[in-house]
């Protein structure tokens, strides 16, 4: 009886979702999880600095989700969310970390895909709890894969939403799976922009390809007798 009561008031304590993520996405799935509860406060925040202002008795009340951020939350955050933090990544457990469809596409991966997983001090490292995973179709650029992995996010989402919303107690995996490739990082993707002198032309043209856009202030170099080059991709 004891421990009923107990677990009631815990379900009781549970009133605030921390939707982690940008001003699109808030406005889309804000309404997704009160939809499942209508008595859910939910509350936005896009920066550390947010999330740090955050009173300890809230946190204590919340569950924390965050659909694609590339914000790290602070470990002493994680450990005083009372009710689990939750990550949706844009990339399949093959590629945790950072930009994994970048390094996807480096690699000519035949397949990608994103998951859904519960969040540790070290990034992409908690619990698996969904996967939904499409093929790579030949010829296919940095931005058509990242949308279509945001495609299948936003399913995954809408297919967690009343859990999420309504589930105080710990997730169950939908597919039990583990991290299982090596762990990217901006200091990775930055090694990947420097272009060695011997490099062949099929990986320059790889490399042009996706990491030429100039994504995240990064783009392709060259480094000639102390002199940096920086590779341009026309686009007329």
């Amino acid at each position: 009886m004891l421990a009923q009561l107990s677990q009631c008031h815990a379900v009781q304590m549970f009133d605030t979702i921390i939707l982690l993520t940008g001003p699109t996405e808030q406005a889309a799935l804000a309404p997704v999880l009160t939809r499942h509860n209508k008595t859910l406060t939910i509350k936005p925040i896009m920066t550390v600095d947010e999330l740090r202002v955050v009173d300890g008795s809230l946190l204590r009340r919340s569950r924390l989700i965050a659909f694609v951020t590339t914000m790290i939350v602070p470990a002493d955050i994680l450990r005083a969310i009372g009710h689990g933090s939750f990550n949706f990544h844009p990339g399949p457990p093959d590629y945790p970390g950072w930009a994994p469809a970048h390094f996807a596409l480096y690699a000519q991966a035949r397949e990608f895909g994103v998951t859904f997983h519960a969040m540790k001090e070290f990034v992409d490292s908690g619990r698996i709890l969904d996967v939904d995973r499409f093929p790579v179709k030949p010829g296919m650029s940095i931005l058509e894969l990242e949308e279509t992995a945001y495609a299948h996010l936003a399913r995954m989402f809408w297919r967690w939403a009343g859990a999420l919303a309504n589930q105080a107690a710990p997730l169950s995996p939908r597919c039990p799976m583990q991290w299982n490739g090596k762990k990217n990082s901006r200091r990775s993707y930055q090694a990947l922009c420097r272009i060695p002198l011997d490099i062949t032309k099929d990986d320059l043209d790889r490399r042009m390809s996706v990491f030429g856009g100039n994504h995240f202030g990064m783009s392709p170099s060259i480094n000639l007798h102390g002199v940096e080059f920086r590779a341009v991709v026309r686009t007329d």
